[in-house]
């Protein structure tokens, strides 16, 4: 069921990136291609002023999606020296009451968010552009605080059975083995010049 979930968050986050990227390449063109007197009759009657309140209501909600992404995978910033330099059990006590804090902080937004969203569906807001009612725009607060919430527990759960964080490797690439790269490395080995900052610069 797990899995599940973490398949249909990485679907959500990356059919909106994409699909803003695309719906903003398709804006873009059309409004260059306005410029072109041959093409001014055909596309003038094409409207996408839409567009732009569209892919920002897409990257709203790939935001909120992609902030509970980042407590699953440990992708977000923290500034954890003075942690790092305490005593086993103090550092684990302060890991954990952060941890709680961010429980508590998503758990109360995501539920502000319910109250929000259930007052605005009793309203007849709509969009400017789309005309698309609002409440179905800010259900991205509940939905994904909620989520977030429910990463944060996950986080906590994980980090008492085995005293870890998620972390993520910037060294490693997504779907590149790490044979590959020690493969990569034996064929392309660098010279003694290049590892060598000062020679290396001495080259044009």
């Amino acid at each position: 069921m797990l899995k599940i979930l973490d398949h249909l968050e990485e679907w959500i986050i990356g059919f909106l990136m994409g699909a803003s990227t695309l719906v903003i390449f398709v804006s873009v063109l059309h409004r260059y291609a306005l410029g072109i007197p041959f093409f001014y009759d055909y596309l003038f009657a094409i409207d996408t002023s839409w567009a732009k309140e569209l892919c920002i209501y897409m990257f709203i909600w790939m935001a909120k999606f992609g902030a509970a992404y980042g407590v699953r995978t440990g992708i977000h910033v923290g500034v954890d020296v003075l942690v790092n330099l305490l005593p086993d059990r103090p550092k684990r006590q302060t890991i954990l009451l952060g941890l709680l804090g961010g429980v508590i902080f998503t758990l109360l937004v995501g539920s502000l968010g319910v109250h929000f969203v259930w007052k605005m569906a009793h309203t007849s807001q709509v969009s400017s552009d789309l005309e698309m009612p609002m409440w179905l725009v800010y259900l991205c607060v509940p939905l994904g605080s909620y989520l977030m919430c429910f990463r944060f527990m996950q986080v906590i759960v994980h980090f008492v059975k085995t005293g870890e964080l998620p972390h993520h490797d910037h060294a490693v690439v997504d779907g590149l083995e790490v044979d590959d790269l020690e493969q990569e490395a034996a064929l392309h080995p660098l010279e003694e010049d290049e590892l060598d900052p000062v020679h290396a610069g001495g080259h044009k």
